[in-house]
């Protein structure tokens, strides 16, 4: 079990480092919820692999600098859609 775990928490840090996708997105992708993916990554990821830790750190916190403004252009998205039909 632990070895599966040890796994699942190595694959979402290299998916999350090559495509720059968000917790979000890789809970969707791996099909487990985001609770699971912060967990893995933050608790479990250190003891396992401290390279690619620091590696996935990265991309989190550039995630997490620029999520005002992602949410910022879907509510925009969203009220053009609705003035537009």
């Amino acid at each position: 079990m632990a070895d599966t775990i040890e796994k699942r928490a190595c694959e979402l840090a290299v998916y999350i480092i090559e495509t720059g996708a968000t917790v979000r997105t890789a809970a969707q992708h791996f099909g487990i919820s985001k609770s699971t993916v912060h967990k893995d990554l933050s608790q479990r990821l250190p003891q396992y692999n401290k390279l690619l830790y620091t590696q996935v750190r990265r991309v989190l916190d550039l995630n997490k600098a620029q999520r005002h403004i992602r949410g910022g252009m879907a509510t925009r998205e969203k009220y053009l859609l609705r003035k537009n039909t």
